[in-house]
């Protein structure tokens, strides 16, 4: 949560309870989770406005897809699985001639045009 530890959260506490008092905490308490209710509230309006405006095919639309970090990963992973397709198939693809041994006396080609 936020990166933060159990014994920071309990210096929190500490702090809230000398800051504010016992008898204001309970309040205060109430007071952030309605702003945290607000704000997940206007998040999943805006979510859903922006898939009705993009239309059906972005139906499956999260914020969380519009970070701009994370479509940099995704484009990433993306291709280094093709990559690694395509590595696959070049170590399948056995149809190239095997070098076969030349014969005793056999002379080996030569091509007077690539030199």
């Amino acid at each position: 949560m936020f990166g933060i530890g159990f014994g920071e959260l309990v210096v929190i506490a500490v702090l809230a309870v000398l800051v504010f008092g016992p008898d204001r905490l309970p309040e205060l308490a109430q007071q952030a989770g309605k702003f945290v209710r607000q704000l997940r509230k206007f998040a999943n309006n805006a979510r859903d406005e922006l898939r009705t405006e993009l239309g059906p095919e972005f139906a499956d639309l999260e914020l969380t897809d519009l970070d701009p970090r994370a479509i940099v990963r995704k484009h990433i992973a993306d291709a280094m699985a093709e990559l690694d397709e395509l590595e696959d198939a070049i170590r399948s693809d056995d149809e190239t001639p095997k070098q076969v041994p030349l014969d005793a006396g056999e002379r080996p080609p030569y091509d007077v045009d690539a030199t």
